[in-house]
This record gives structure tokens, sequence and C-alpha cells, in this order.
């Protein structure tokens, strides 16, 4: 599923290959999913997007905006976006499909879930995740500073959690999942089963440092191995947290890499490194 680091990927390849190309033929939830989410009823969508040219995209959380001259579209988390140049083939089910007036075309398809939102430019859009992911500094940006993370792990029910529950859930970090903070708590050393409560000075610090150093390095390296961008090529940060690592040697120690179920998910971990 795309985290942050994808989404920014995405974003700036739309604004690099996108960007004032004119929607010509829309065609929405074409192939039905019981789990895919749109704003009011897609066969609007259409009408929305018709003869509108792409201006801009960004990122927020895990969601791509896109913003078009008479309409916006966001995409979740769980949507998979490619563009197809020069009328390439695409893909059987889709969930969403613009042709362009260039003959190109953008995909979105479900795996699992995820929002393929579209709404006019004078409309409002409520949804919390969105305006969350608005509101909220990136930590990719520089006002994301260690006073910042350190008084969003202060209040007293975030000190009683997890690591994992504390960073990954209730959108505490808009765009930081699961599968990021493997990476992240394996170079802090730190296990996800860890209590906010049991750091030290020093390891809170470590922890910062380690998650705006490697959300940056994957943002910069186009993404996670694990994810595609727009063309469908793998991001060029390679997990070391993931599941083909299972059994396979720590590559900072050499000891077993485990697999557990933990908070209704996998977490990877080095016993040697990262130890409770």
């Amino acid at each position: 599923m795309n985290e942050l680091p994808e989404a920014v990927t995405l974003a700036r390849q739309i604004n690099q290959h996108l960007v004032g190309k004119t929607v010509t033929t829309v065609l929405a939830a074409a192939a039905p999913h019981k789990f895919a989410w749109y704003y009011g009823d897609p066969a609007e969508y259409p009408a929305r997007l018709r003869d509108s040219a792409i201006e801009s995209a960004a990122a927020f959380g895990m969601m791509v905006e896109v913003t078009l001259t008479r309409a916006m579209l966001v995409f979740s988390d769980g949507v998979r976006l490619r563009w197809h140049p020069q009328a390439g083939p695409v893909p059987k089910k889709h969930q969403l499909l613009l042709y362009f007036d260039d003959t190109s075309a953008l995909s979105g398809s479900l795996a699992m879930y995820g929002g393929l939102f579209c709404w006019d430019r004078d409309m409002a859009f409520d949804y919390d995740y969105y305006t969350i992911a608005k509101e909220k500094p990136s930590p990719l940006s520089e006002t994301f500073d260690a006073a910042y993370f350190k008084a969003l792990l202060a209040p007293e029910n975030v000190q009683k959690l997890s690591l994992k529950g504390a960073l990954a859930t209730e959108q505490r970090i808009p765009g930081l999942g699961n599968g990021s903070l493997q990476d992240i708590l394996w170079r802090a050393r730190l296990n996800p089963r860890r209590k906010v409560a049991e750091l030290s000075d020093r390891e809170m610090d470590t922890l910062f440092t380690s998650l705006k150093d490697t959300l940056a390095e994957m943002a910069e390296k186009g993404g996670r191995s694990t994810e595609g961008d727009l063309f469908g090529r793998p991001g060029g940060y390679p997990v070391v947290m993931q599941a083909k690592a299972k059994g396979a040697p720590c590559p900072r120690c050499g000891g077993e890499i485990h697999k557990e179920a933990y908070m209704g998910g996998s977490v990877y971990t080095c016993p040697t490194c990262q130890p409770l």
C-alpha cells in the first residue's frame, strides 16, 4: 500500500508528465469493487472531469491530490495509479480511467480497498483523513521538528502505547504506515512493541532522526522497492524489513529476521538489534 514516500513520488511524476493534458474520456466504476469509495455518484465523474486539464498534483499523507481546471481528484493509499503513454495497454479492471487529448491515459485500480474521490472545485469535500493530512505538518517539512515530534508523543494516553501504536495509527503522523515504520524502527534499533514511555531521551532523539532521514530517503529515491510508481516501476529505496526478509540475515548484525503478528498486521524485527 502507498504511504507518504509513494504519494510524494506519484505527485512529482504527475507534475512532470501530466500537467497540461486535457481529459477527453472518463470511465468510472467500470469494474465494480466492493471496497471502492467514491465521492457522490461515480456516474457524475465524466461530467466533472471531461474537458478539464491537469494543473498540478500534491501529496498529503498517503493521498495524492490532483487539481484540474474545473475539478479536484484525490486518490487514497489503496489506489494503484498508472500512466499509460501513447495509448498503451490499460488494466483490464479499473475503478477510474482517464483518457487525455494526446491519447495517453491514467488508470486507478484497487487491490484491496481505496478511495477515488472527485468533486467540482467550487464544492466542499468532507473527508476526515484528507482534512487531517492537509492540516498536520508533513514529516518531510521543517515544521515537523524535534519539538513537534516530542509534543506529539507526550500525552499520557500516547505514552502508554507501543511504538507501532503511537506512530502508525490514529493519523498522528499522516502518511506514516506500518510499511515505512519497519525500517525506521530497525534503523533506530527499536522494537515496535516497546512502549513510548520506556524510551530514554537519547532513544527518542534517535527515533526522530531515523523517522526524518528514512522517510526523506524513501521519497528522494522514488518510494519503496515494495511499491510501484506511476510507470509501474518499483521504488529505488531497498526495503530491509519486509515479507521477503523473514528468515534472512540482518544486514547489520547477521542475526535472523523474525516475523510476528502484532496489532492486526505483521512486524519484522531483528531480535539482536531490536531487543524488547
